[in-house]
């Protein structure tokens, strides 16, 4: 089969012809319809901390069609269509008949998507109903990991929400925030090119303020915000949440860093905010992202911007690297172009 293959760290991805993968028992074969590009595998690409290098296939937000059955796989068939949870799991421990996948202590993260077929397992996946495409199977996961953080905020009607970071997670913060009927939610960020598109997904304003980030979002808030969301993962941004956040307001923690950061306590204590880490997500916020598109919400789908052939991906995953118009950009491995 054809796939985008990693070269190795600080290197540019490349096609490669790689062997089919060959269900063993208890797996699926998934020839692959569509997979998100995440700006987590872009990170994966550079940093150590990822535990990716040469010969990793990335790309954990896909869906497609059963191709192959391993021994002892029941309740699925060829033909299925599916979304893929990357979170890997026993399937059986107390976590994961919860629905907390994220704590099974047989816990990994799925790839593979950037490929014509990926290998998985039954647990991982949800039956898409025909009302949904293999395009919105493919941004389930950033809706869910969404949802999650807003599941853990504590969010109360009419609250006041401010969201740095206008990325394909940061949108569906918003997106989610509006559905659970906070009153204002503002999204931040350092350039204007998406602020159409997080008013269309729920966001009552745009700020874009290098100058005075704190001042201008507590402007367009109409006060201290009830709640932040970071969903960048720029190290500074925890501090600028403390300084925007009311009195035992709280901070969010969406965005994925693994540098070292500095956070003034006290100022945290002369407010006693709230920081909240947000990890994964649950089968249940799994499957009520996936219920959201099949209820018609139009707002998730205008995070895709483009649908690429898998050769083109080498090259429009070194363009992401710089901040472009783009927002969620779909891989379509079965075209050819």
């Amino acid at each position: 089969m054809r796939a985008v293959v990693m070269q190795g760290l600080h290197r540019p991805l490349a096609l490669e012809t790689v062997p089919d993968p060959v269900p063993e028992a208890g797996d699926l074969v998934v020839r692959v319809g569509r997979c998100g590009i995440c700006g987590s595998d872009l990170h994966m690409t550079e940093d150590p901390a990822y535990g990716q290098g040469a010969g990793s296939i990335l790309g954990h937000e896909f869906a497609g069609e059963v191709v192959a059955l391993g021994r002892d796989v029941s309740g699925w068939r060829v033909g299925d269509r599916v979304a893929v949870s990357p979170l890997k799991s026993c399937g059986d421990c107390p976590a994961c008949r919860a629905g907390e996948v994220q704590w099974c202590t047989a816990f990994g993260l799925q790839g593979g998507g950037y490929a014509e077929y990926a290998l998985t397992r039954p647990n991982q996946c949800v039956r898409l109903p025909q009302s949904a495409s293999l395009a919105d199977g493919a941004i389930i996961e950033p809706l869910a990991v969404a949802l999650h953080g807003i599941g853990l905020s504590g969010l109360r009607r009419g609250d006041k929400v401010l969201v740095l970071g206008a990325g394909p997670i940061g949108l569906a913060v918003a997106f989610w925030a509006r559905q659970h009927g906070a009153g204002r939610v503002v999204v931040q960020d350092i350039a204007p090119w998406q602020r159409d598109r997080a008013l269309a997904m729920g966001a009552h304003d745009f700020v874009v303020a290098p100058d005075d980030p704190v001042g201008a979002a507590q402007r367009a808030l109409g006060g201290p915000a009830d709640l932040v969301f970071e969903c960048v993962g720029v190290p500074g941004l925890i501090a600028q949440g403390v300084e925007t956040a009311r009195n035992r307001g709280t901070i969010v923690l969406l965005g994925l860093c693994t540098r070292p950061d500095t956070l003034n306590t006290f100022a945290m204590l002369s407010k006693e905010v709230r920081l909240i880490t947000s990890a994964f997500f649950t089968r249940q916020e799994y499957e009520a992202a996936l219920d959201a598109l099949d209820r018609g919400l139009a707002e998730p789908r205008l995070l895709v911007t483009d649908t690429i052939a898998l050769a083109q991906t080498p090259d429009v995953f070194e363009s992401l690297r710089q901040r472009t118009h783009q927002c969620k950009v779909l891989i379509a491995p079965g075209d050819q172009a």
